[in-house]
């Protein structure tokens, strides 16, 4: 045969990429967007702990004691060695009993995971744990960011959470990274349709915190308007599955929790009354304002004041802008149980810090802002930030 006749062979056609593979190169690309957020809020978040840590040494405290066995940390910290069981009647309060129930199991099982893989103790594994989770906080905070208003505005938002003035709480072996990372990536699983991850995310954020809560009532809002708007919702089991995952983890450990407290399904209530804390309406709080306008106390007392109403009018100005009805009841919900809660005043800011979407209004004005300004403005928070944040480790010495 000739090779004016030759039969022409036909190449095969290139494989198409699995569904595996495009979710992967999905991600790959998510992630490379966020990259420069992320490479921000970790060089916030170090230098913040430079700060800390080069005070801390200076006089004579370890930082790694003060980030990872502090306050709440060290009940973590014997949850993840010995499981629950310690209760212990408070020296100083009459009538307050401390009972390691209180606290929700999500992030000491993740430590003890750690800690049986890894050649190291709790206190590492804690902020392992806290580590990993605020970097996975800060990538969800973006994206919605990103999803709502574009890449500067995701970017701004990231710094902002990362430069709050009770930031130093997202480097410690605390629960709030954990949850908010839960949370962000629920709520954006929710914005962008994706129903039973929103479901499966806000189950595990419900294990983390009590205040968790806010992701469940944030997903049955969505799930509400959705079934309102859209006949088709209606007869989707992927959106009723969903809602019906989202407070299956924060119900199911308030009932065991109850139950094992010797309460019944309603006993974790009382084990968080016998701890001091409870929900009053924010009369509690109106109090020690006015304790504090006639008299004289710490610092970080003055600082919990201007969060809390530098949080409500932020929060005014975020349901103005009317974002997804999510995102608005997830933030509505978490500022009340901060306000409305009693006791531990100090720690409210620390209670506000998976409230990201309050800082949205901010970071789509500084988006629009000249580059000076927001210069300027991100180099005075980060001052407040490292300051704040030294003090309250090193000099506050209250619960945070």
């Amino acid at each position: 045969m000739s090779a004016d006749t030759a039969v022409p062979v036909r190449e095969a056609p290139e494989p198409r990429p699995t569904a595996g593979a495009r979710r992967l190169d999905r991600a790959r690309d998510a992630l490379r967007r966020a990259a420069p957020a992320l490479a921000l809020y970790a060089a916030a978040r170090l230098t913040g702990m430079a700060v800390m840590a080069g005070w801390a040494w200076w006089i004579g405290r370890h930082p790694l004691t003060l980030l990872g066995h502090y306050w709440d940390g060290i009940w973590y910290a014997g949850i993840a060695r010995h499981g629950y069981g310690l209760v212990l009647p408070s020296l100083t309060t009459h009538g307050v009993v401390f009972n390691d129930l209180a606290f929700f199991p999500l992030f000491p099982g993740l430590v003890r995971a750690v800690t049986t893989v890894m050649p190291v103790g709790p206190v590492v594994a804690g902020l392992f744990v806290a580590w990993t989770s605020a970097g996975a906080a800060a990538w969800g905070i973006y994206a919605i960011g990103e999803r709502l208003h574009g890449r500067r505005t995701g970017t701004l938002l990231v710094v902002l959470w990362g430069l709050l003035p009770h930031a130093i709480v997202q480097s410690m072996a605390y629960t709030e990274p954990l949850m908010t990372a839960l949370a962000a990536w629920s709520l954006y699983a929710l914005v962008t349709g994706r129903r039973m991850w929103a479901g499966a995310l806000g189950l595990l954020a419900g294990l983390s915190r009590p205040n968790a809560i806010a992701v469940a009532a944030a997903i049955g809002c969505a799930t509400a308007l959705a079934l309102l708007r859209d006949r088709r919702a209606r007869t989707d089991w992927r959106v009723w599955t969903g809602a019906a995952l989202a407070p299956l983890g924060w119900a199911g450990y308030v009932v065991w929790a109850g139950y094992r407290s010797g309460g019944g399904p309603f006993g974790y209530f009382e084990v968080q009354r016998l701890w001091g804390s409870r929900f009053d309406f924010g009369m509690n709080a109106l109090g020690f304002i006015r304790h504090l306008i006639i008299g004289r106390d710490s610092m970080a007392y003055y600082m919990t004041v201007a969060v809390i109403a530098v949080a409500v009018v932020a929060l005014a100005f975020l349901l103005l802008d009317r974002p997804p009805a999510a995102l608005s009841v997830y933030t509505v919900v978490l500022v009340v149980i901060a306000i409305g809660g009693t006791s531990y005043f100090a720690s409210k800011p620390r209670f506000l810090l998976p409230a990201f979407p309050l800082l949205l209004p901010v970071a789509v004005a500084m988006a629009r802002a000249r580059p000076r300004t927001v210069a300027v403005t991100v180099g005075a928070l980060a001052g407040l930030s490292f300051f704040y944040g030294t003090y309250l480790l090193t000099v506050a010495r209250m619960p945070m």
